[in-house]
């Protein structure tokens, strides 16, 4: 939001989610499904493979929580939606580095993408690469493009706005 709207935007935005708010955060992302499905808000924010844990559960009461939601990606007629982002890195000083490499490669590669996707229900990171997993389900989405370096840069300054506006 920094990135597209600067800080005061931002700072603005964020005063509005915290007076929006039908209570305080409590539990994690499955709870917060819960929480719309239970009535006790219209919106919450949740990583996507939790909503695919609850769509693809045994539990019954879970699968009535999910047909009672929907799921809406933010920001596809803009810059897109937020996307989580791991990172891995080789040191400059590592002992193995070749070995590290090797293994960086592999967890990018197409047979590794597919494995994580798959058994965590998340999107995988190679271009192209279709997951068989139940986010299939949501369809398509267009993600955001600000570069980490950018992201990481701001984190201090996102992080004082949001103890400014009393984000809990």
């Amino acid at each position: 939001m920094l990135e597209h709207l600067g800080p005061q935007a931002t700072e603005t935005w964020l005063k509005g989610l915290v007076a929006n708010m039908a209570r305080d955060p409590k539990g994690g992302d499955t709870d917060q499904i819960k929480a719309v499905a239970a009535g006790e808000c219209g919106v919450a924010l949740s990583n996507s493979y939790y909503v695919a844990r609850l769509m693809r559960s045994s539990k019954p009461e879970d699968r009535a929580a999910m047909e009672k939601v929907g799921v809406v990606f933010p920001n596809q007629s803009s810059w897109g939606t937020h996307v989580n982002i791991a990172g891995a890195a080789v040191a400059r000083n590592a002992k193995n580095r070749d070995a590290a490499v090797q293994f960086l490669e592999y967890l990018a590669s197409d047979s590794a993408q597919r494995y994580f996707a798959d058994g965590n229900n998340e999107y995988p990171v190679v271009a192209g690469l279709r997951a068989n997993n139940a986010l299939q389900a949501l369809g398509n989405f267009k993600s955001e493009t600000v570069p980490i370096a950018k992201v990481g840069a701001n984190t201090a300054q996102v992080q004082q706005m949001l103890d400014r506006v009393g984000f809990k």
